[in-house]
């Protein structure tokens, strides 16, 4: 078991007051206004510890960028804005893949991205 430092409170605090899934750098800044001397390289540390605990999920995204968001949201995409590059969860999933797989495969999992512009983002385009 981690200790739980005033770092690492920081860190699950940004996670509680986020909505949607976080970059390091998102995660970095937001930290640092309550823990101002907390580095990169603690961050990165920090969610090391909190993902073997089960504590933070990974979301895998394309280009081997990985983002962090709090577990317990059940099965859902995520939608990435082409301007402001934050990604968005979708809340549910409603697909029904079946048809579309081929006759004798399985399916395990499936992740769907969708892209465009945020709201924000769309009312200044």
């Amino acid at each position: 078991m981690e200790r739980n430092t005033q770092q690492r409170q920081a860190i699950l605090k940004v996670f509680e007051r986020s909505t949607r899934p976080l970059k390091i750098q998102e995660i970095h800044t937001a930290a640092k206004k309550r823990c101002t001397g907390i580095g990169i390289a603690t961050v990165y540390r920090n969610l090391k510890a909190l993902l073997e605990d089960g504590r933070l999920v990974a979301v895998d995204m394309p280009g081997g960028l990985v983002l962090y968001e709090l577990p317990g949201i059940e099965h859902h995409h995520h939608f990435s804005c082409n301007s402001c590059e934050k990604v968005f969860d979708v809340e549910a999933c409603g697909l029904n893949l079946q048809s579309l797989i081929p006759n004798g495969f399985k399916l395990e999992q499936h992740e769907i991205l969708l892209s465009g512009l945020c709201d924000s983002c769309a009312i200044r385009a």
